[in-house]
């Protein structure tokens, strides 16, 4: 069995095809579950961001496993394989497992170092787990990356490499708003927690303290994301934040962590269908509802009044997009999307403080050997149980046939020969099943351990002898 990584980022493909291939939670479910059981497919994981939609699985055969994946994505975001293909980079074996490391750790971010990939990452073993399309290649997989992802925030200087998608999104659209206020003091840190078990902070740093100092802020969402960025905006002294979320009750409660948490701000929740009433007070909207379609439109943004004195700015970190792109043609108003935020990270303008990111790789790189090591070791195991269980039958045999010519013998005698015999064969079998374990983690060990199996005459179409790499012994799958 071998991990096959396909996917679409930021770096291979334009946001306009990103949205379409991003997924839902429920559809997300059908797909890993539909993945499954194709013959291709033996495990299925989905990781779906703002930034990617990757699917990792454990696959028997490269070129099944990638027709599968292609013609089910295809099917269930309605983009063509020929488009998709077009744009998607697939990775096999020891290059899946990087990958998958990478961006865990936050390499393969948007903004390089960001946090909350390891959250998200986290979501999607769980959701495998969930509709039970994770077995043990891609649960040890994931368990691992996630290993490496708090390696390399916690060992490594990462996390100032770039802020998170947040901060980095509000020090964009910071640049639209115009200082017409005086500062005021920033807010205390926040008691409350991210809403979900994402792993992401409660907060985010910005390059400048006073961006959001005395503003008004309306957050569409009550997700993580939009838990996040009510939190950050909070933290730096926003002087009023509204809350709207079609399902109210999320809204309210993550208005009242923040009345909780941050004693100079305001904070309340709205419905969700009048947010658009309330834009001619806000300064910033930041939108990630995860809904499917637009939340805002450019008339009922149009319909908020002239803003010609104090600049109306939006963040729209969702994908697909909330707010209609419509509304750059509107006065005063101004649109940051995931497009001018990829663009604005190209530039550079997101590197943040150097960081140490060698050693990041260099922790990818080890973790990726210690994981491929203890694949090679599994692989050969097989074949290791197969000699010594074929070892000890003629052992048993040979015994058997002593006591039928030697009859007489005594049990004390009987058991010294015994253990007399089976310690002959296990010094004799010892080196080379450490060795061919040893040479099972180099390029060549596949090799070995075949050359083990004609030695002895171990036949591999027998499951007796040999199982299936990656099953309990005598299991079949």
């Amino acid at each position: 069995m071998s991990v096959l990584a396909l996917g679409l980022s930021h770096r291979s493909a334009p946001v306009t095809l990103l949205e379409r291939v991003a997924l839902s939670g429920e559809v997300r479910l059908k797909l890993m579950t539909e993945m499954v059981n194709t013959s291709a497919v033996n495990e299925a994981m989905v990781v779906s961001t703002c930034n990617r939609t990757e699917v990792y699985a454990d696959v028997d055969q490269f070129h099944p496993g990638v027709a599968a994946i292609c013609e089910l994505l295809s099917q269930y975001t309605g983009v063509s394989q020929e488009e998709l293909t077009q744009h998607c980079y697939v990775h096999y074996e020891e290059r899946a497992v990087q990958h998958l490391f990478s961006v865990a750790c936050g390499l393969d971010s948007m903004v390089v170092g960001e946090g909350q990939i390891l959250g998200q990452v986290r979501n999607a073993l769980k959701d495998a787990q969930h509709v039970g399309t994770l077995g043990r290649v891609l649960n040890d997989l994931g368990q691992r990356a996630l290993r490496v992802g708090k390696r390399a925030h916690t060992e490594t200087r990462l996390d100032k490499a770039g802020a998170s998608m947040v901060s980095f999104g509000l020090t964009v659209a910071g640049r639209f708003l115009t200082p017409d206020r005086e500062p005021q003091p920033s807010a205390a840190a926040a008691v409350c927690p991210v809403d979900g078990d994402t792993g992401v902070e409660v907060s985010a740093a910005l390059p400048d303290p006073q961006l959001l100092t005395g503003r008004r802020i309306m957050v569409l969402g009550a997700g993580s994301m939009s838990a996040l960025a009510a939190n950050t905006v909070a933290r730096h002294g926003a002087s009023t934040i509204l809350i709207a979320n079609r399902t109210f009750d999320r809204a309210q409660r993550l208005a009242e962590c923040l009345t909780e948490g941050y004693e100079s701000v305001r904070s309340s929740a709205v419905p969700f269908e009048d947010a658009a009433r309330h834009l001619a007070d806000i300064d910033l909207v930041i939108s990630c509802t995860g809904a499917q379609g637009i939340v805002l439109t450019a008339e009922q943004v149009a319909a908020g009044g002239d803003r010609a004195t104090r600049p109306l700015v939006f963040l729209d970190l969702a994908l697909p997009h909330d707010i209609d792109k419509a509304v750059r043609k509107l006065p005063g108003v101004h649109l940051v999307d995931i497009e001018e935020l990829r663009d604005a990270a190209e530039d550079g303008t997101a590197t943040g403080q150097v960081a140490d990111l060698t050693a990041v790789r260099d922790i990818v790189a080890e973790e990726v050997a210690e994981y491929q090591a203890v694949r090679s070791a599994e692989r050969v195991a097989p074949t290791v149980v197969a000699l010594r269980s074929k070892a000890q039958k003629v052992v048993e045999s040979e015994l058997e046939r002593l006591n039928g010519r030697l009859p007489g013998i005594d049990d004390r005698t009987r058991a010294e020969i015994t253990r007399t015999v089976r310690r002959v064969v296990d010094k004799l079998l010892h080196q080379p099943t450490v060795r061919v374990k040893q040479l099972a983690t180099g390029p060549e060990g596949a090799v070995y351990a075949e050359a083990l199996r004609e030695l002895f005459d171990l036949d591999p179409a027998i499951p007796s002898a040999v199982v299936k790499p990656g099953t309990a012994l005598g299991e079949e799958r």
